[in-house]
């Protein structure tokens, strides 16, 4: 009972998305131009995120570990 309840009381939070395209707010202009740009970036290229910002999982593995040198900083507590 409690996990329908659950359910239904969620059921409006996941209808809040918006599927609209973003546009800037009325009056408000774009970004300005980024130093050095040659234009001014459209809405999709500001809100792809750069490979900086979300860089890519490698699929190397761990080829060969390396004991750990004693720390003499990892002290027990008191």
């Amino acid at each position: 009972m409690r996990a329908l309840l659950l359910l239904v009381a969620a059921l409006p939070l996941a209808a809040c998305g918006s599927t609209q395209a973003l546009k800037p707010a009325a009056g408000k202009p774009m970004p300005v131009t980024p130093y050095g740009a040659a234009q001014q970036p459209a809405v999709a290229d500001l809100l792809t995120p750069s490979v900086q910002a979300r860089p890519q999982r490698t699929g190397e593995v761990l080829k060969s570990s390396q004991k750990r040198e004693p720390d003499p900083f990892d002290l027990p507590p008191r």
